[in-house]
């Protein structure tokens, strides 16, 4: 469960506060997302350290920001830097999540492409009480419409599939923009829609669809990227793997 930081209604402590209770927990902001699982990171290192274990290579614990929001002014910046370079890095894994109970090991070799998209309708600006041609309205209707009717299918596909939401592509309305005043036919409105495509959907043709859609709903609509990350193919699971022959090792023996 999510709630919002500034919803201090909903906080039994301040969640700004990181405060610890008597018998060890701690209320605040970001501790399910995802500090808890870094606690955890920790954990293992310091076992690992006590029992003397020594591993082959570095092992580096990154508490980086802004991973939420596509990672430009975090990790982007850090991977850039000559002191990441200079660490040598073999290969990475994220915070992931916990896992949902005993004798069970979850692990992910892939990920779904972030797109974060901002599609604009544009028309000739004119009152309210006309029933003006393609309004910025109804064009920004048909876009929304395409992409609900597109959300429904994917989330009729996790329901009745029981897939993971990482299985499907996800899409999500998170902003409207534009207008002027209530009795005004704005001369733009703006959707932005946060997607995260599944890992067996071509990117190219999902760009294309939308770009159909564009078309599709008239004249002078356009599509601008906010994000806009590359597809990685996923990890092969397979002997071909050294990292995953380990894991799968290492989790049979346990």
């Amino acid at each position: 469960m999510f709630f919002c930081p500034f919803a201090y209604e909903h906080w039994t402590h301040p969640p700004f506060a990181a405060h610890v209770s008597e018998d060890g927990f701690i209320y605040a902001r970001g501790t399910q997302d995802m500090k808890g699982i870094g606690m955890m990171n920790l954990e293992a290192v310091r076992n690992l350290k006590n029992a003397g274990v020594r591993l082959k290579r570095t092992v580096h614990i990154s508490f980086v920001p802004d991973e939420e929001i596509g990672g430009q002014e975090g990790m982007r910046v850090f991977s850039e830097s000559e002191e990441f370079k200079k660490l040598n890095i073999g290969f990475g894994t994220d915070e992931s999540i916990p896992n949902p109970g005993p004798n069970v090991l979850i692990t992910f070799h892939g990920e779904r492409t972030s797109r974060q998209i901002k599609i604009t309708a544009r028309s000739n600006p004119g009152h309210g009480a006309l029933l003006g041609e393609d309004t910025a309205g109804e064009k920004l209707y048909y876009i929304i419409d395409k992409f609900m009717k597109l959300r429904a299918e994917e989330k009729r596909k996790l329901d009745e599939r029981n897939l993971w939401f990482g299985d499907v592509t996800t899409i999500n309305l998170t902003q409207l923009e534009g207008g002027v005043q209530v009795n005004v036919l704005p001369e733009s409105l703006s959707a932005s829609f946060d997607i995260r495509i599944a890992t067996d959907v071509d990117h190219d043709e999902f760009e294309e669809m939308i770009l159909r859609w564009c078309k599709e709903a008239g004249q002078d609509v356009t599509l601008e990227y906010l994000v806009k990350n590359p597809q990685v193919n996923n990890t092969k699971i397979d002997d071909s793997n050294l990292f995953w022959v380990a894991i799968k090792k290492a989790a049979n023996e346990m």
